[in-house]
């Protein structure tokens, strides 16, 4: 009876060792972390899921070719970063980035080539005075004989709250103009374009087009679909002259801010273009613990044409070196002059 009771558990210890040595031939060990395999799996994540191959005529294989013969088993750490920041580096993209524990590399060709337009020094001695208005995220400041709001805006990643805005409504809410100044704004949170944008609206406007990648082929994207902003709850509105003060490094969610608002009537974009960024950046790490980013998603004008490559302003200002030597700024008297 004993060796008969016995067979059940030899059976099972058999299926067990049995589906144990299939699930091991099944089951992929994880990649190794080397210098190779790092970068084999940043191609090929770069490869499937960035979005402007075909804009920018890019040829991702030839690039592959260009760079793989560069890497072995023995690459340094650092070696492999100057390789892996180059590749990337390929992509001209200001979304683009590598971090690694010594070191990290993004693009900066969408601004780093081109005039500044934008000092800070003089907007901080000379036109924000002792009695300029902090309503965080903004600094603020009545020009032109009190008729005129300057709202600087330095980054789309400070939120904007609807308490913020309805303190620029109540503080300016009858100016003859105001004169959004969002250059250098390097992006941050659509949710802030919105917000701005909301007090600018009667009706549900359509400012934008938004285009995801789905799949790895150059051409698999989803449908398009609308960038929709309500207007304010509150009842807050300026519907009055709105100049929107640019140059070339507003990127990423001020691009998007800068398009968006040059659809509506009472809008002008003024000075330079802007830098671009026609996506939102999507993150991830390496083997080897390394973070990158690169674009994933296209943010488009509300009949889907491309702004990667930046906004083109109404009127074209740049900073008069003379002006700037008088601590003048020239790209904001333009405005304040549009506004009078």
């Amino acid at each position: 009876m004993c060796i008969h009771k016995s067979y059940p558990v030899l059976l099972l210890l058999g299926l067990f060792l049995s589906f144990s040595a299939c699930s091991e031939l099944l089951i992929e060990p994880d990649p190794a972390d080397n210098p190779v395999e790092n970068f084999e799996l940043l191609w090929r994540e770069v490869n499937a899921k960035y979005t402007f191959f075909e804009y920018k005529n890019i040829d991702w294989q030839a690039v592959y070719q260009k760079y793989r013969p560069q890497v072995n088993e023995k690459t340094t750490d650092e070696a492999l970063f100057n390789v892996l920041s180059a590749m990337l580096n390929e992509l001209k993209d200001g979304h683009v980035s590598l971090i690694a524990p010594f070191n990290a590399a993004s693009n900066r060709s969408w601004y780093f080539n081109y005039p500044p337009n934008y000092n800070a020094n003089i907007i901080d001695r000379n036109y924000l005075q002792e009695n300029r208005r902090i309503i965080l995220p903004f600094r603020t400041q009545w020009l032109a004989d009190s008729s005129v709001a300057y709202i600087r805006y330095s980054s789309f990643s400070d939120v904007v709250s609807g308490e913020s805005m309805s303190e620029l409504y109540k503080y300016y809410g009858k100016a003859k103009g105001w004169i959004i100044d969002i250059r250098d704004n390097t992006g941050g949170s659509l949710g802030n374009v919105d917000a701005i944008m909301k007090g600018f609206l009667d009706t549900e406007t359509k400012v934008g087009a938004v285009r995801y990648k789905v799949g790895p082929g150059r051409d698999e994207f989803s449908k398009f679909f609308p960038y929709l902003i309500k207007p304010d709850s509150k009842g807050n509105k300026f519907f009055g002259k709105v100049i929107v003060l640019t140059n070339r490094k507003v990127y990423s969610a001020a691009n998007f801010f800068s398009s968006a608002m040059s659809t509506l009537n009472n809008v002008t974009i003024l000075g330079d273009q802007t830098g671009g960024g026609g996506g939102a950046p999507y993150s991830g790490q390496l083997l080897n613990g390394w973070a990158y980013t690169f674009s994933t998603t296209l943010l488009l004008t509300p009949d889907n044409q491309q702004i990667e490559n930046g906004v083109v302003p109404d009127v074209k200002v740049d900073l008069d070196p003379a002006d700037e030597a008088k601590g003048v700024d020239s790209i904001l008297e333009r405005a304040i002059g549009l506004l009078r």
